[in-house]
Protein backbone atom coordinates (compact mmCIF):
# COMPACT_ATOMS: atom_id res chain seq x y z
CA UNK A 1 0.00 0.00 0.00
CA UNK A 2 3.04 2.51 1.16
CA UNK A 3 4.67 1.92 -2.47
CA UNK A 4 1.26 2.46 -4.24
CA UNK A 5 0.87 5.74 -2.54
CA UNK A 6 4.68 6.68 -3.17
CA UNK A 7 3.81 6.39 -6.74
CA UNK A 8 1.16 7.48 -7.32
CA UNK A 9 2.86 10.71 -5.52
CA UNK A 10 5.32 10.92 -7.80
CA UNK A 11 2.96 10.50 -10.40
CA UNK A 12 1.10 13.52 -9.02
CA UNK A 13 4.31 15.39 -8.61
CA UNK A 14 5.53 14.92 -12.21
CA UNK A 15 2.35 16.42 -13.51
CA UNK A 16 2.72 19.55 -11.64
CA UNK A 17 5.91 19.82 -12.66
CA UNK A 18 4.90 19.41 -16.54
CA UNK A 19 2.17 21.56 -16.17
CA UNK A 20 4.62 24.50 -14.24
CA UNK A 21 7.18 24.15 -17.18
CA UNK A 22 7.35 27.49 -19.13
CA UNK A 23 7.03 28.59 -22.37
CA UNK A 24 8.05 31.15 -24.65
CA UNK A 25 5.58 33.27 -25.83
CA UNK A 26 5.15 36.03 -28.60
CA UNK A 27 2.27 38.93 -27.69
CA UNK A 28 1.47 40.61 -30.65
CA UNK A 29 -1.08 43.58 -29.81
CA UNK A 30 -2.94 46.15 -31.76
CA UNK A 31 -7.03 47.25 -32.82
CA UNK A 32 -6.65 44.84 -35.49
CA UNK A 33 -8.75 46.76 -37.29
CA UNK A 34 -8.63 44.31 -39.36
CA UNK A 35 -5.95 41.91 -39.06
CA UNK A 36 -4.28 41.73 -42.56
CA UNK A 37 -0.98 39.38 -43.92
CA UNK A 38 1.17 41.68 -42.63
CA UNK A 39 0.62 41.07 -39.01
CA UNK A 40 0.85 37.72 -40.08
CA UNK A 41 4.07 37.66 -41.78
CA UNK A 42 5.57 39.80 -38.41
CA UNK A 43 4.04 37.19 -36.29
CA UNK A 44 5.43 33.53 -38.07
CA UNK A 45 8.84 35.21 -38.43
CA UNK A 46 9.33 36.39 -35.09
CA UNK A 47 8.01 33.44 -33.86
CA UNK A 48 10.75 31.30 -36.35
CA UNK A 49 13.29 33.18 -35.79
CA UNK A 50 13.31 33.34 -32.02
CA UNK A 51 11.87 29.75 -32.02
CA UNK A 52 9.08 30.73 -29.38
CA UNK A 53 6.26 28.25 -28.47
CA UNK A 54 3.57 30.40 -29.37
CA UNK A 55 2.52 33.80 -30.77
CA UNK A 56 -0.35 35.52 -29.54
CA UNK A 57 -2.61 37.79 -31.09
CA UNK A 58 -4.18 40.25 -28.43
CA UNK A 59 -6.68 42.80 -29.72
CA UNK A 60 -7.38 45.66 -27.43
CA UNK A 61 -10.73 46.96 -26.07
CA UNK A 62 -10.29 50.96 -26.24
CA UNK A 63 -6.79 51.65 -27.03
CA UNK A 64 -6.02 55.39 -26.33
CA UNK A 65 -4.82 56.35 -29.31
CA UNK A 66 -7.48 55.07 -32.00
CA UNK A 67 -10.01 57.75 -33.00
CA UNK A 68 -12.95 55.23 -32.20
CA UNK A 69 -14.64 56.55 -35.17
CA UNK A 70 -12.68 54.31 -37.35
CA UNK A 71 -12.74 51.20 -34.91
CA UNK A 72 -15.21 48.96 -35.50
CA UNK A 73 -16.58 46.48 -32.52
CA UNK A 74 -14.15 43.88 -30.63
CA UNK A 75 -16.74 40.92 -31.73
CA UNK A 76 -16.34 41.38 -35.62
CA UNK A 77 -12.22 42.27 -35.14
CA UNK A 78 -12.06 39.00 -32.59
CA UNK A 79 -13.95 37.26 -35.25
CA UNK A 80 -11.66 37.95 -37.76
CA UNK A 81 -8.24 37.38 -36.30
CA UNK A 82 -9.84 33.56 -35.12
CA UNK A 83 -10.58 32.91 -39.19
CA UNK A 84 -7.05 34.33 -40.16
CA UNK A 85 -5.00 32.20 -37.69
CA UNK A 86 -7.10 29.06 -37.46
CA UNK A 87 -4.70 27.15 -39.53
CA UNK A 88 -1.67 27.70 -37.88
CA UNK A 89 -1.28 25.83 -34.29
CA UNK A 90 1.14 27.86 -33.05
CA UNK A 91 -1.01 30.96 -33.50
CA UNK A 92 -3.66 32.28 -30.78
CA UNK A 93 -6.01 34.60 -29.41
CA UNK A 94 -5.05 36.25 -26.18
CA UNK A 95 -8.36 38.00 -25.02
CA UNK A 96 -7.14 39.42 -21.49
CA UNK A 97 -7.51 43.00 -22.67
CA UNK A 98 -10.84 42.63 -24.66
CA UNK A 99 -12.74 40.76 -21.45
CA UNK A 100 -11.12 43.77 -18.90
CA UNK A 101 -12.56 46.58 -21.26
CA UNK A 102 -11.29 50.37 -20.41
CA UNK A 103 -8.49 51.73 -21.82
CA UNK A 104 -5.54 49.33 -22.64
CA UNK A 105 -2.21 50.16 -21.21
CA UNK A 106 1.03 46.98 -21.70
CA UNK A 107 1.83 46.95 -18.49
CA UNK A 108 -1.36 46.28 -17.00
CA UNK A 109 -1.50 43.66 -19.32
CA UNK A 110 1.32 41.89 -18.93
CA UNK A 111 1.33 42.54 -15.34
CA UNK A 112 -1.98 40.57 -15.32
CA UNK A 113 -0.21 37.71 -17.67
CA UNK A 114 2.81 37.17 -15.76
CA UNK A 115 0.95 36.77 -12.61
CA UNK A 116 -1.70 34.40 -14.18
CA UNK A 117 1.12 32.40 -15.56
CA UNK A 118 4.74 33.27 -13.79
CA UNK A 119 6.04 30.72 -15.76
CA UNK A 120 5.91 31.47 -18.65
CA UNK A 121 8.51 34.34 -20.68
CA UNK A 122 6.82 36.77 -22.67
CA UNK A 123 7.97 38.68 -25.87
CA UNK A 124 6.36 41.69 -26.51
CA UNK A 125 6.30 42.29 -30.47
CA UNK A 126 6.58 46.47 -31.81
CA UNK A 127 7.12 47.98 -35.20
CA UNK A 128 10.80 49.35 -35.40
CA UNK A 129 8.95 52.69 -35.02
CA UNK A 130 7.85 52.49 -31.96
CA UNK A 131 11.12 51.59 -30.27
CA UNK A 132 11.77 55.61 -30.39
CA UNK A 133 8.72 56.25 -27.98
CA UNK A 134 8.96 53.35 -25.25
CA UNK A 135 10.05 56.40 -22.89
CA UNK A 136 6.77 57.57 -23.33
CA UNK A 137 5.29 54.41 -22.67
CA UNK A 138 3.19 53.84 -18.91
CA UNK A 139 4.95 52.47 -16.51
CA UNK A 140 7.86 51.46 -19.47
CA UNK A 141 10.72 50.58 -16.42
CA UNK A 142 8.47 48.60 -14.84
CA UNK A 143 7.31 46.84 -18.18
CA UNK A 144 10.41 45.93 -19.25
CA UNK A 145 11.15 44.04 -16.17
CA UNK A 146 7.68 42.33 -17.10
CA UNK A 147 8.87 41.13 -20.88
CA UNK A 148 11.84 40.95 -23.58
CA UNK A 149 10.52 43.36 -26.23
CA UNK A 150 11.41 42.40 -29.76
CA UNK A 151 11.44 44.97 -32.32
CA UNK A 152 10.25 44.29 -35.80
CA UNK A 153 13.35 45.42 -38.07
CA UNK A 154 12.89 46.95 -41.28
CA UNK A 155 15.29 48.44 -44.29
CA UNK A 156 18.47 47.41 -42.00
CA UNK A 157 17.41 50.14 -39.72
CA UNK A 158 18.13 49.80 -36.10
CA UNK A 159 16.74 52.78 -34.14
CA UNK A 160 19.01 53.65 -30.89
CA UNK A 161 17.01 52.54 -27.65
CA UNK A 162 18.10 52.49 -23.93
CA UNK A 163 15.52 49.72 -23.23
CA UNK A 164 17.12 46.23 -24.20
CA UNK A 165 15.18 45.22 -27.38
CA UNK A 166 15.68 41.87 -29.50
CA UNK A 167 15.76 42.65 -33.41
CA UNK A 168 14.59 40.73 -35.62
CA UNK A 169 14.53 40.94 -39.52
CA UNK A 170 10.99 40.98 -41.16
CA UNK A 171 10.70 41.68 -45.40
CA UNK A 172 8.84 44.90 -45.39
CA UNK A 173 5.43 44.39 -46.62
CA UNK A 174 3.78 48.05 -47.16
CA UNK A 175 0.29 47.48 -45.85
CA UNK A 176 -1.72 49.05 -43.11
CA UNK A 177 -5.39 48.14 -41.45
CA UNK A 178 -6.39 52.45 -42.77
CA UNK A 179 -5.06 50.99 -46.20
CA UNK A 180 -7.76 47.89 -45.97
CA UNK A 181 -10.14 49.92 -44.72
CA UNK A 182 -9.50 52.82 -47.30
CA UNK A 183 -9.57 50.20 -49.95
CA UNK A 184 -13.10 48.78 -49.22
CA UNK A 185 -14.66 52.37 -48.73
CA UNK A 186 -13.16 53.24 -52.70
CA UNK A 187 -14.33 49.20 -53.62
CA UNK A 188 -11.44 48.56 -54.30
CA UNK A 189 -10.14 44.70 -53.99
CA UNK A 190 -8.53 43.61 -50.80
CA UNK A 191 -7.86 40.24 -52.08
CA UNK A 192 -4.35 38.58 -51.08
CA UNK A 193 -3.96 41.76 -48.83
CA UNK A 194 -5.84 39.45 -45.66
CA UNK A 195 -6.78 36.53 -45.77
CA UNK A 196 -9.55 34.92 -47.79
CA UNK A 197 -11.56 34.25 -44.33
CA UNK A 198 -11.12 38.07 -43.46
CA UNK A 199 -11.68 39.37 -46.88
CA UNK A 200 -15.01 37.03 -46.87
CA UNK A 201 -16.47 38.22 -43.12
CA UNK A 202 -15.88 41.86 -44.46
CA UNK A 203 -18.38 41.41 -47.31
CA UNK A 204 -20.89 39.08 -45.56
CA UNK A 205 -20.65 41.57 -42.62
CA UNK A 206 -20.44 44.86 -44.87
CA UNK A 207 -17.66 46.65 -42.42
CA UNK A 208 -15.89 49.57 -43.30
CA UNK A 209 -17.85 50.60 -46.55
CA UNK A 210 -18.94 54.03 -44.60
Amino acid sequence: MSNVLNNVETLTQAKTIKQKKGRRIGILGGTFNPIHNGHLIIAEQVLDQLGLDKVCFMPDANPPHVDRKFAIDAKDRVAMINGAIRDNPKFAIEMTEIMRGGVSYSYDTMKQLTQQHPENHYYFIIGGDMVNYLPKWYRIDDLVKLVSFVGVKRDGYTPASKYPVIWVDVPFIDISSSLIRSKIRQHQSIKYLVPSSVERYIKENHLYEK
